[in-house]
């Protein structure tokens, strides 16, 4: 109860300080790192928390799904076709350059085995805007970063989470688990899309349309069935889930749109907490426990693998050159390393340890980084302050923007 009186207290902090926040380096993302930090084991140890322990588990399985169903939806065939040019590259060169990138010094300079090396790289290939939100969140940052960074961090999460799961299953050297597990991610990949289009099918009937004030709790009864249905068949849900949420949005984008404030706060709401429960997780033995050749790993992928990946992957594009590079350098790493990373230490594999350390390095260095250098960045990109942040002092109030912008 001590923890769920934190979260509370935090949120309620962060929501208050969010106009602060989106006009400064504060960031509501580090708020819950560094609260679970010194609330946690390590810090005044208000909550005993340890990573076997059910709530860890039970949360990391919930958020991450809850994640997952909101990005696919972001995954519709409309919108990739609309942003197919960047965010293709981006995920189709960048995310396997970041993958083999950051590989390449685990293995040669860590000494991890191949398997290890590629599973941290898997790991800490998907980004996430809300580390960013000074940019991805702002109508007048120029719509086609923010659509980038957003189709970017919205697909990544979901196409990274097979190899992170493939390459935890190798890890254990158990090649039956290995083929069950292709099963499983075969049957959650058709459930999800299965389910999903069937009730988008069925509500185009005259018979079944929902009331407008009910319609946003349809998407949310369909992530329901596929999360159960998943569950008791032995089918990957977080597959299913980000399969449901693209076919949803697909075929029934008025459903999706109706969702889409819904879900994104429900998806925050299990993000924060997420992050609050992890910065419980990292210790001081933790951070300080890396060797200075471990601590080279997140700095180069932080500094170096990333900003290079993306950069090489947008070559000959039309995207501005200044543009190009806030593209590149916003590549943070966030929710989805954070539940991949606590997959790896319930796993048991040989080298639990030393991944979610690193992973754990990785992710703070990041958060830091990123999360105070965004406003920074929209400065760069000559964009002012939203006109509807709160509690402006009168010569803070921004100036009016040229230009066709996006209501809010």
């Amino acid at each position: 109860m001590a923890l769920t009186l934190a979260f509370g207290l935090v949120l309620l902090t962060s929501v208050s300080l969010s106009g602060l926040a989106a006009r400064t380096v504060l960031s509501t993302a580090l708020l819950f790192l560094v609260a679970g930090a010194l609330l946690g084991p390590g810090g005044f140890g208000v909550d005993d928390i340890h990573a076997g322990d059910e709530i860890v588990t039970v949360l990391a399985d919930l958020a991450l799904f809850t994640v997952l169903f909101t990005d696919g939806q972001r995954a519709c065939l409309p919108a990739l076709r609309e942003n197919w040019r960047l965010s293709g590259r981006a995920l189709g060169l960048g995310m396997p350059l970041t993958m083999v990138g950051i590989a390449m010094p685990a293995h040669y300079l860590l000494g991890l085995d191949w398997t290890t090396a590629f599973l941290i790289g898997a790991i800490l290939s998907p980004t996430d805007p809300v580390f960013a939100s000074a940019l991805v969140g702002r109508d007048d940052v120029p719509l086609r970063l923010r659509r980038l960074l957003n189709v970017e961090s919205g697909l990544n999460d979901g196409l990274a989470l097979p190899f992170v799961l493939i390459f935890l299953a190798t890890a254990r050297h158990e090649n039956t688990e290995l083929k069950s597990l292709i099963l499983e991610l075969v049957l959650g990949l058709v459930m999800g899309a299965a389910i999903a289009a069937a009730v988008a099918l069925l509500w185009r009937l005259p018979l079944f349309s929902a009331e407008p004030r009910l319609q946003p709790l349809g998407p949310a009864a369909i992530a329901i069935v596929v999360y159960a249905s998943c569950h008791l068949l032995h089918a990957n849900a977080y597959l299913a889930a980000f399969a449901a949420g693209s076919v949803l949005a697909t075929l029934d984008g008025v459903a999706s749109d109706r969702f889409q404030p819904f879900g994104d706060l429900v998806s925050e709401l299990t993000k924060f907490a997420a992050l609050l429960v992890f910065g419980a997780l990292i210790t001081p033995e933790r951070l300080f426990g890396l060797s200075w050749t471990q601590w080279i790993l997140p700095v180069v992928a932080i500094l170096v693998v990333r900003p290079a990946a993306l950069l090489l992957s947008l070559i000959r594009t039309r995207l501005p050159t200044r543009e190009r590079v806030t593209a590149a350098w916003f590549g943070p790493k966030g929710f989805a390393s954070v539940v991949y990373g606590l997959l790896v230490l319930q796993s048991g594999i040989p080298d639990s340890q030393v991944v979610f350390d690193i992973v754990a390095a990785t992710i703070a260095l990041s958060i830091v980084v990123h999360s105070t250098t965004d406003v920074p960045a929209a400065k760069m990109l000559r964009v002012e302050p939203p006109n509807d942040l709160p509690n402006a002092a009168p010569d803070e109030q921004p100036a009016e923007v040229s230009g066709d912008r996006a209501p809010t």
